[in-house]
């Protein structure tokens, strides 16, 4: 096995050209691409004689003392000439088969070259769990638990005295643990210089080491029962009656199945089949998400708004981008689904990305009460064996529909025809971490250009970047404008290559049914309080909730924050309760009644007990600050007990499928308010909401992030849409300190254009995106001091450069989380062209082994 230096970017799967079969070529190889951190380049292995692989395959090959995922890049017919043959290891099994077409590698090339990635890294990204398994080294006490190991150490009175620090934090955490097992990556990240305690108590024998086999996902089998022969005399009675049963079914069941009907044995199945009488074979099983039964559904009519976008988008035979900018409840879903039916005629297939799991439930039912079985559903709340067998699916090449979150943009859909963003606006598609940091938007763009097919990006409040990008305000010098402003050219200067598409705005700017918007009313929170309600709800929302209740209408209660409280406090002394881990105060959460109160960190999920004194200074007077869904819900249910709540924030959607059960349960009216998160905000299509509150719109403004006006207007409008999309009327009744603001002004009297034009012109004067482009270095480190100096070695480095900004180095808004210290240090700089960025693998070799470094381009989130 070798290392042969070769450029990985871009890297190319070479085609099967050549045949080679076992009976001709004793010795075979293959160069692959490892899955192991800091391995660069490609490998070579022995093929085995009765494996075919192929370019592409999908490969488990020993590494060192693991068994690791790879890629099988190429075949070769000799080994490299200065590389010993008995030295070359030999590939252990065929995971899958391969899927790499050309422009699908492109497409991973391009996110590694672009997000500063490895291009394995990206690869682990786009394959499902399971597939690039690797073995992983664990560490568990001996004997169980502590029995064995050094007899002097054992039979002391107190064996961990003779251990250090570093070894007893080991100790302790193991004992923690019901098996007394952990990875030894678990315990580094829990430990500082975890591995000299290890080692430590590896001496003294009373821990061990070993390595677990990678857990690949397989294909599920189940035993199916076919009938073969005739039901004739031999049969005893038992016999035919099974015979029978299996007859009735069409001659083919499960084998569980058949025998719960039957009540009967395996063994007399066994005999059945030995007399030729039935077949008892494997047969698999797919494991996919299973919707309700739905009655079908034909295409609506249109609105002239509708039809004339309907009508431009297919047209549309080859890469361009459009901007459908539909106003709330404007049916932008409904232009989606009839864009897509002629394309699965023609045997094509579309993706369709959302924000967010908890908006699948809803798009999903309406998308296969349209198409039927050719909707599948991608995303992480899907169990490891779901999203196998769903890529799996893909790969078919049956013409289907695709609907997932924004690591579903990787899905091998052979034949792609379109691909749609819905809610294009929302932070959800930019991943944050691991890497690659990717946007799906930017993803899906190169991918609607390699695949030369149009991008539809679909929002009632487009993100500015996209809004600036087709042209529908001032241009910057990265968009070359054409006459008439809407049709304009689109330059991508990610790579400073023609996208050879054109951009198009289609406006949908009334509601269905030429429903109105609804009025939005501002409530002055200070005034309020100045003339003596100090209630979480002003006057006009209490009366509006309590006709709510009269009138059996239904209402939705926005709140930014989940939970009870945003923190406790000590109101003699001041003492707030902070995270023990992290530099943030601990939010209280309400289980149920007489249960414990729980104090909760929204960042390490870190949870203890209310204290009954302040830790500070002993007194009992704490008192809870600020307002979460579980607070509110309890204020409800005080001033209003008969109204029936349900609560649908991150707290109650934990479990699988619950998303659609709270959402089903006040769609059937079994609730008359929904009150709840973010999630409340993205794209919740309920017609019978006349009623939406927000009960204090200032957590949104009040951020220290460039992009927080943005995010609140979106957030605000987005809400706001859902109310009156039904026959009856809606009232949106928002509450601020601050009615003032530029945000809630625009929010007031629904105004996109003049909100985006205001924004939009701050943002050039500071040469912030879209007219400027940000790199964000996170570093992180359990030590404060290593990761302070490693940021500013890294910006005093960068510093040499004048094509770019240096803005930092600086602590991260919130210093401390999971005891891991963060810095920043943030790149600005032009878009027309990409300046002379630093080599990266330069930067990295300034980090200690101690501190992590993450490249963030085009970071949405600088906190």
């Amino acid at each position: 096995m070798y290392i042969n230096d070769i450029n990985l970017s871009p890297l190319v799967v070479s085609e099967p050209s050549e045949s080679y079969k076992s009976g001709e070529t004793v010795n075979r190889w293959v160069e692959v691409l490892v899955d192991c951190p800091g391995s660069t380049g490609l490998f070579t292995y022995r093929l085995p004689a009765q494996l075919e692989i192929k370019p592409g395959d999908i490969l488990s090959v020993p590494f060192g003392a693991q068994q690791l995922g790879a890629i099988a890049i190429r075949l070769l017919a000799q080994p490299n000439i200065d590389l010993p043959p008995e030295k070359i290891r030999e590939v252990e099994d065929i995971v899958s088969v391969g899927f790499f077409p050309s422009a699908y590698w492109e497409l991973l090339n391009r996110v590694a070259a672009y997000y500063y990635t490895p291009l394995i890294q990206v690869i682990r990204v786009a394959l499902p769990p399971g597939l690039l398994g690797r073995s992983q080294r664990r560490i568990r006490l001996v004997g169980g638990r502590g029995a064995g190991g050094s007899s002097y150490l054992l039979a002391s009175a107190d064996p961990l005295a003779f251990l250090t620090p570093t070894a007893r934090q080991v100790w302790e955490l193991l004992q923690g643990q019901p098996a007394g097992d952990y990875s030894f990556v678990y315990l580094q990240q829990k430990v500082k210089s975890a591995y000299r305690g290890i080692r430590e108590l590896l001496r003294f024998g009373l821990v061990e080491s070993y390595l677990e086999p990678p857990r690949l996902t397989r294909p599920k089998l189940q035993k199916a029962v076919t009938l073969t022969g005739t039901i004739d005399d031999e049969l005893t009675t038992r016999q035919r009656e099974i015979l029978e049963v299996l007859r009735r079914h069409g001659g083919e069941l499960w084998q569980n199945e058949l025998l719960q009907i039957c009540n009967a044995s395996s063994s007399i199945l066994k005999t059945l089949a030995q007399k030729g009488y039935i077949v008892v074979e494997e047969r698999e099983v797919l494991r996919t998400e299973q919707g309700p039964t739905l009655v079908g559904d034909g295409a609506k009519s249109l609105t002239t708004a509708q039809a004339s976008a309907l009508t431009t988008i297919q047209t549309l035979d080859e890469f361009a981008q459009v901007l459908l900018h539909g106003v709330t409840g404007s049916g932008k879903t409904e232009v989606y689904l009839q864009a897509i039916a002629p394309l699965l005629n023609q045997g094509k297939s579309a993706l369709v990305l959302v924000p967010e799991i908890g908006l699948t439930p809803q798009l999903t039912d309406r998308f296969r009460a349209r198409f039927g079985n050719k909707v599948s559903v991608y995303h992480s709340a899907l169990s490891d064996g779901e999203r196998y067998d769903t890529w799996r699916q893909m790969l078919t090449g049956e013409p289907q529909v695709v609907i997932g979150t924004r690591s579903a943009v990787f899905a091998p859909l052979p034949n792609l025809g379109l691909i749609i963003l819905d809610e294009e606006h929302d932070s959800s598609f930019k991943q944050d971490s691991p890497i690659p940091t990717y946007h799906a938007r930017t993803v899906a763009q190169w991918r609607a250009e390699l695949e030369h097919c149009p991008l539809v990006l679909g929002s009632a409040t487009p993100s500015l970047e996209t809004w600036v990008s087709v042209g529908t305000s001032p241009p910057s010098p990265l968009f070359a404008s054409r006459e008439g402003g809407q049709e304009r050219n689109f330059n991508s200067s990610l790579f400073n290559q023609e996208a050879g598409g054109r951009s198009y705005y289609l406006s949908l700017p009334e509601r269905i049914n030429s429903r109105p918007l609804p009025p939005v009313e501002i409530v002055d929170m200070r005034q309020e309080l100045q003339q003596g309600n100090r209630s979480i709800f002003s006057r006009s929302l209490q009366a509006a909730l309590q006709e709510l209740q009269e009138r059996k209408q239904q209402g939705i209660l926005f709140i930014h924050r989940r939970g009870h409280s945003t923190f406790v406090s000590c109101r003699s002394c001041g003492y707030v309760l902070e995270c023990p881990h992290c530099d943030v105060s601990l939010a209280y959460h309400h289980t149920e009644e007489k249960a414990p109160e729980l104090l909760r960190c929204h960042y390490c999920n870190y949870a203890r007990s209310h204290p009954k004194f302040c830790p500070d200074c002993s007194s009992p007077y704490l008192k809870f600050f600020g307002s979460g869904t579980q607070r509110v819900t309890q204020e409800l249910a005080r001033q209003f007990p008969e109204l029936r709540l349900i609560r649908f924030d991150s707290d109650t959607t934990r479990n699988k499928g619950s998303h659609r059960t709270l959402l089903t349960q006040f769609a059937n009216g079994e609730a008359d308010l929904l009150v709840g998160t973010q999630m409340l905000t993205k794209g919740l299509d309920l017609p019978q909401v006349t009623l939406v509150g927000v009960v204090a719109a200032d957590g949104l403004l009040n951020l220290s992030d460039y992009r927080a006006s943005e995010r609140a207007f979106q957030t605000l409008t987005q809400v706001a849409g859902r109310a009156g999309r039904g026959e009856d009327p809606g009232r949106v009744i928002v509450q601020t300190y601050t009615t003032e603001h530029q945000v809630i002004a625009a929010v007031r009297s629904h105004d996109y254009q003049s909100f985006s034009q205001a924004e939009l012109e701050q943002r050039q004067a500071l040469n912030y995106p879209p007219y400027g482009r940000l790199i964000l270095l996170r570093l992180s480190s359990l030590d404060p001091i290593p990761v302070q100096n490693t940021a500013q070695i890294i910006a005093t480095a960068l510093s040499t450069e004048e094509e770019f900004e240096i803005l930092g180095p600086a602590p991260a808004s919130i210093l401390r989380v999971a005891n891991r210290y963060r810095w920043q240090i943030l790149i600005k700089f032009a878009p027309d062209a990409l300046p002379q960025l630093p080599d990266w693998e330069e930067v990295r070799s300034l980090c200690p082994s101690s501190v992590s470094l993450t490249i963030d381009v085009d970071p949405l989130n600088i906190m």
